[in-house]
């Protein structure tokens, strides 16, 4: 964890916010140091995502603590904020730029219907994608679906780089495969975010990618896990990789069908994935489909941020993250 910022602080930054929250959690830079020439910086946003059962009551509750974090938006009450959250984009509503326990956060508001949804499907992978990475977990109910969909998001991120690794990888090369998968045809790696990032990520945080996945590869019939070496092998052969793409979450299955399938044809799934487990360049196909999810929902979501922050806070989030890159690629340059 950063070193400047503590429980204590996390906690009181959560007092400032309405309860009954099924799951929240802290992520990004601000919480977990990165490699890179970013990664010393202590004055990072620090990035929270608050898991609600019911939108409407939470924002209701909200907007009577903390007014000044909505946009106009605030104007139109709390029905219309989790119309706006609930319909568009990834499903998260987020406030920006907001000082909070003497920090500057951001949060994002997602429900937790949608959630599971994205956790189990991948509808999006805007917030099931946070969650294969390390991310530092404030609090989290009881919920036996949304627990069992936590755990399902981080076996299908293990099925979906084996089928682009090849038959023997380290934990690293599996680590970066998994870390990069919500950032496959993401607009804003190429605006505004290092084009590192992925690596950046991984370098830092190795033990606590271990504490996340490593247990779930001891338990994979399917996979030789040389913890001491840091090495990993799998069954590359045509019937492994079927099995695998037959347990991809729903979403990604249907953008590969859809990118695979003949025109006319209409073949079923399960025929066409048979056709892309014995095709060479299966992994690339499996990549283009995760670009197929990422790209539309992270444009976006991106788009609502502008309504969500308004325009002045939102064309200053954007300069700092262009203003942070380019401050990592003059300190990688010189």
């Amino acid at each position: 964890m950063s070193p400047s910022v503590s429980g204590v602080t996390f906690r009181q930054i959560l007092t400032n916010f309405p309860e009954n929250l099924s799951l929240a959690f802290a992520y990004g830079s601000g919480v977990y140091r990165q490699a890179g020439p970013n990664g010393g910086r202590k004055d990072l946003m620090l990035d929270f995502v608050f898991t609600v059962d019911d939108p409407v009551a939470w924002h209701a509750k909200n907007l009577q603590k903390n007014r000044a974090h909505y946009s106009f938006l605030r104007v139109f009450g709390p029905k219309f904020i989790a119309k706006v959250q609930n319909n568009y984009g990834a499903g998260i509503y987020y406030n920006t730029m907001i000082t909070c326990a003497g920090k500057l956060i951001k949060y994002g508001v997602i429900s937790t219907e949608t959630l599971i949804s994205d956790l189990r499907d991948w509808n999006t992978l805007y917030v099931a994608g946070r969650l294969q990475k390390p991310v530092r977990i404030l609090s989290l109910s009881e919920d036996i679906l949304l627990r069992a969909a936590l755990e399902s998001n981080l076996k299908s991120a293990i099925t979906t780089a084996f089928l682009m690794l090849p038959e023997s990888f380290s934990e690293e090369d599996l680590f970066v495969q998994i870390a990069g998968l919500s950032y496959s045809g993401d607009f804003r790696m190429l605006i505004g975010e290092e084009k590192a990032k992925v690596l950046n990520i991984v370098k830092s945080n190795i033990p606590r990618f271990r504490e996340l996945y490593g247990e779930l590869l001891c338990k994979n019939p399917q996979v030789i896990y040389k913890q001491n070496q840091g090495r990993v092998e799998i069954d590359k052969s045509p019937e492994a990789q079927f099995s695998q793409l037959m347990t991809l979450p729903k979403t990604l299955q249907q953008e590969v069908s859809y990118l695979m399938d003949t025109p006319g044809r209409n073949r079923d799934v399960e025929e066409i994935l048979l056709q892309v487990a014995h095709d060479p360049d299966c992994g690339s196909v499996v990549r283009q489909g995760l670009s197929g999810i990422v790209r539309p929902s992270s444009v976006m979501q991106s788009t609502k941020g502008i309504l969500t922050a308004g325009v002045k806070k939102s064309l200053i989030y954007s300069s700092m993250k262009v203003q942070k890159m380019w401050t990592g690629w003059i300190k990688k340059s010189s």
